[in-house]
């Protein structure tokens, strides 16, 4: 079950370093590609940034829409989330293909991946000379959701959740962690 989280607090969703999916979509066409760098960028208004690479069938669809979806994946899709990233999308659709289902999200035409835990839609903030030059589009968050076994009152919760709705991060060299015990201090 999605539930909406407040865009004030939509920078949390990402605050703990997560692997993320960006999707995009423009006329019939949709795709996704991994992505582990993104991160949140202010607070009012919302906004984030990633590195899509100019190479990649996604970048085109972002460009030609002006919009993207940063889709946080759960450990259960891990393996959909390494193969996301090692093809791609211009000999056909990588969700029929990776057998990801997609969800229709709330303002874009970009869909939201199913068996993620957190999804922010973006709208690009146009900086040609940084897109161009390092590859990096900011957007602004115009509506954020979250899974709410794991993610309530603007904070995560894994420790009381199923260990299959972790988050994961990569470090490289095709190693990921997914997140773990909270600790308060």
């Amino acid at each position: 079950m999605r539930t909406p989280v407040e865009l004030a607090k939509a920078y949390r969703l990402l605050n703990h370093g997560p692997v993320t999916l960006v999707s995009s979509a423009h006329g019939e066409r949709r795709n996704l590609m991994a992505a582990a760098w993104s991160m949140p960028l202010d607070f009012s208004p919302p906004k984030v940034a990633v590195v899509i690479d100019k190479s990649t069938f996604t970048r085109e669809l972002v460009e030609a829409s002006g919009a993207f979806v940063l889709n946080i994946p759960s450990r259960a899709i891990a393996a959909q989330v390494i193969a996301a990233g090692g093809c791609s999308g211009r000999e056909g659709d990588k969700f029929d293909a990776l057998g990801i289902g997609a969800l229709a999200a709330d303002v874009l035409a970009a869909p939201l991946v199913a068996g993620c835990v957190g999804w922010l839609e973006c709208r690009v903030i146009p900086e040609p000379h940084n897109q161009q030059a390092y590859d990096l589009f900011l957007g602004e968050v115009v509506a954020a959701s979250a899974d709410a076994r794991v993610f309530s009152n603007g904070r995560w919760h894994f420790d009381e959740a199923d260990p299959a709705l972790r988050t994961l991060h990569y470090v490289a060299g095709g190693q990921f962690y997914v997140s773990g015990e909270s600790l308060n201090v």
